[in-house]
């Protein structure tokens, strides 16, 4: 930023048109029904109510019963009725709508192709010229009708969009929201016939792909803009959410190596991947060495990443370029070849790894393990082909019988999740258990959160609220939700907000999750809320963003034993602006917020996270029903991963960091603790207590790994890995993340001299400040 520079001619005029043009948004969604013009005229009724003069000017499906009574009072503008012999259809009548000069008009279907002698061919060109006007615009787009997302969608679904919107609309708009809905919830509303029917090439699978595909590129659009956030606040390089991978290749044999285990990292973590390479400046390469470039090139063109070649003046300059590099691409992991020399060598030539591992900052590195011997040197790695066992046939045994009764007659569960409080997450459970119960389903509300908020209370509606348990605790009447009183009522549905809470010291049940299963074992469905940064995995994540440690949290598991997960998206200006017309907190609380959590670049950064953690979790789904074309692609590697701990205060990271990647990878995991030899004392045992708990609430195994007297911790880690076969071994970066003793700092050199057959990952600690690196900076 350069605040006291004096704005040129050009900056100051391009302001002051922006203060004349109209205010442009759009609403996403995946497919058609998703409830974009539902949302739409909402917002139009809510911008009435607040004084602003608003009128619709083109309305599809104007003539079912529901839009007309979501219509309501809002004025219409006509639009011009044309038909062909070919086919029909309505264009918005600018001339009208620019005489009637509203302050902001509705309009649906962004995409929309006029008729063929119309002024304007395309909706877009009219929007544009209302905008010019200053009249504010509210519109509405599927995600396939966008150019460079229509391509992908007509690969999988064959839907053919002739006439894609362009992509750089969505840079124009002052606000982008996906309207997000599951493909249970479409279907559900086609089968009762609030919705036509979905065309054959509209089914579940291709409804999860469509969804994930908006949830990703809206992600995309929100990290572009968070970069920039970033970079005007004097804060450069990655912001922990988007992963960008860079391969360090050379020109050998085990470049492609490198290239696909970076692809499949890239795919696996919905990050980008780029590859470089640094030769020595003036050298020519030799024969072999041409070919395996020219083979990189390739590969790097079939796998979607981007190449780049950079010279260096002798080998010894490669960890500062390389790490120079890395900074300016943001690049999250670098993924490299393990060193083939000695220790001798490393002290006579000197160490890449070592170096490396000393001027790493915020970057994770992966040596990606050397399997000449069990592979073979080739250019191009064979696919591994699937060794899992055909199930179809065996007999279940008497535990697997049971359990599946358990899951026919356990409730569904839903979970509406949000990037921050006042999103609208406890609004939409209670419209939905209003929707219920019009429909004679017996809905309760189990737990309900106001905070105070006049619009979720009117939503309450006609839903009855089961009375909550009252409880003394340290002098003071505490209400939780009363678990067996909702239990003798039976209901269909019962409507729990806030699912990450921590019951009060004394419960039955230590949290409100673990009160949730009991409903749904008992046969009731539950529909819940609850925000990202909840999630027990994303805890640090969540600390590098907002520097604030979130203390109730809830298993990863949660979500996915969840039926449906849906977001409930918002703009980040607009949830600021509700929070400070008072929607969401008390009028004394909204200065504190805006300064702490409910800052513009936490929002955004959240707001990312959310979009990126609901569209992994709809590829998992998308994998679980057997597909083999998600959009991350099939996982074709076994993997069983360690991860390696000390007692030491970043413990908790490392495994988390374990789980995420374990999970991504569909691997079997471990944390292992190494003991020192001596016995620990009763303060120890407590820490490994905690850090074994938290393991195993994740899915994993917690194993304490005795060692022989003389036998260093690398070869007692090793040893156990072979005997688990181990594919991946994480550790922290050495000096840093717990490894902090000084007898301890060669741990990560020596494990990585020993462990060539491995991958190994090392998690760099995070330097939350960071100024903007020079050219070579290391």
């Amino acid at each position: 930023m350069e605040p006291f520079r004096r704005k040129s001619a050009e900056e100051i005029l391009a302001s002051i048109m922006k203060l004349h043009r109209g205010r442009l948004t759009i609403l996403i969604g995946a497919f058609s029904g998703s409830g974009k013009t539902y949302h739409m005229l909402s917002e139009g009724h809510e911008l009435r109510r607040q004084g602003l003069d608003t009128v619709i000017g083109a309305l599809n499906g104007a003539e079912s019963a529901e839009t007309v009574s979501q219509i309501g009072d809002l004025e219409s503008v006509p639009g011009i009725d044309w038909s062909t012999q070919e086919t029909s259809g309505t264009d918005l009548d600018l001339g009208r709508m620019l005489e009637r000069n509203p302050e902001v008009a509705l309009i649906d279907d962004l995409a929309h192709r006029n008729r063929d002698w119309a002024r304007m061919p395309t909706r877009l060109q009219e929007i544009e010229a209302l905008l010019a006007k200053g009249i504010s615009v509210i519109t509405t787009v599927n995600i396939y009708e966008i150019e460079g997302a229509a391509e992908m969608a007509r690969s999988w679904t064959g839907v053919n969009v002739p006439h894609p919107v362009p992509a750089h609309v969505l840079e124009l708009a002052d606000e982008v929201r996906l309207i997000d809905v599951t493909p249970e919830t479409l279907l559900e509303r086609a089968a009762e016939g609030r919705l036509a029917q979905p065309p054959e090439w509209l089914h579940r699978g291709n409804m999860a792909r469509l969804r994930e595909l908006a949830l990703r590129l809206l992600a995309e659009d929100v990290n572009e803009t968070l970069e920039k956030h970033r970079e005007e606040l004097g804060l450069y390089g990655t912001s922990g959410i988007a992963e960008r991978i860079l391969v360090s290749v050379q020109y050998h044999w085990n470049g492609s190596i490198l290239v696909r285990r970076g692809q499949q990292v890239a795919k696996r973590l919905g990050g980008e991947l780029n590859i470089v390479s640094f030769n020595i400046a003036g050298r020519r390469l030799a024969g072999e060495a041409e070919a395996f470039r020219k083979s990189l090139l390739l590969l790097t063109k079939k796998v979607g990443g981007s190449f780049e070649e950079l010279p260096i003046r002798h080998r010894r300059q490669l960890p500062s370029r390389l790490m120079g590099y890395a900074v300016q691409q943001k690049a999250t992991r670098i993924v490299l070849g393990h060193s083939r020399q000695s220790l001798w060598q490393d002290i006579w030539k000197g160490s890449v790894v070592n170096r490396l591992l000393k001027i790493t900052r915020n970057i994770d590195l992966l040596f990606v393990a050397d399997r000449a011997h069990s592979e073979g040197e080739r250019i191009l790695p064979a696919h591994t082909p699937s060794r899992k066992p055909n199930k179809r046939y065996r007999r279940l045994t008497e535990h697997e019988i049971r359990e599946q009764i358990g899951q026919i007659r356990r409730g569904s569960f839903k979970i509406y999740i949000g990037a921050a409080p006042g999103v609208g997450k406890t609004y939409t459970m209670l419209r939905e258990g209003n929707e219920l119960l019009k429909k004679g389903v017996k809905v309760v509300v189990g737990l309900l959160e106001t905070h105070g908020r006049a619009d979720t209370m009117a939503q309450l509606g006609l839903l009855r609220t089961v009375p909550r348990l009252q409880t003394k605790y340290r002098g003071a009447l505490l209400e939780e939700m009363d678990v067996e009183a909702i239990l003798q009522e039976k209901p269909e549905v019962v409507l729990v907000d806030e699912l990450a809470h921590t019951n009060i010291p004394g419960s039955l049940r230590k949290k409100r999750y673990e009160d949730v299963l009991v409903l749904l074992e008992a046969g009731i469905s539950v529909i819940s809320t609850m925000n990202v940064q909840h999630l027990e995995s994303l805890n640090d994540a969540v600390e590098q963003i907002a520097g604030i440690v979130v203390r109730e949290t809830v298993p990863d598991r949660i979500l996915r034993e969840a039926d449906e997960v849906q977001l409930i998206d918002v703009s980040p200006r607009a949830l600021q602006e509700r929070m400070k017309a008072g929607k969401i907190y008390a009028a004394d609380k909204v200065e504190q917020a805006l300064g702490r959590f409910f800052k513009l670049g936490n929002l955004i950064a959240l707001r990312e996270l959310a979009l990126r953690e609901l569209a992994d979790d709809v590829d998992e789904r998308l994998e679980s029903w057997d597909r083999r074309d998600s959009l991350r692609g099939p996982w074709r590697r076994e993997e069983v991963i360690f991860v390696a701990v000390t007692a030491g205060p970043s413990a908790e990271r490392l495994i988390r960091r374990g789980f995420r990647i374990a999970y991504r990878l569909k691997a079997d995991w471990y944390v292992i603790f190494v003991q020192k030899g001596e016995t620990e004392g009763e303060h120890s045992e407590a820490r490994l207590d905690k850090l074994q708990q938290l393991a195993e609430r994740l899915g994993g195994s917690f194993l304490i790994l005795p060692r022989s007297a003389g036998e260093t911790p690398a070869a007692a880690l090793l040893g156990c890995a072979m005997q688990k076969k181990a594919t991946q071994i994480i550790v922290g970066q050495p000096g840093r993340i717990g490894l902090l003793q000084p007898r301890q700092r060669a741990f990560v050199p020596a494990l990585l001299r020993s462990a060539r057959h491995l991958d190994v990952l090392v998690v760099a600690d995070y330097d939350p400040v960071r100024s903007k690196p020079e050219p070579g900076e290391a």
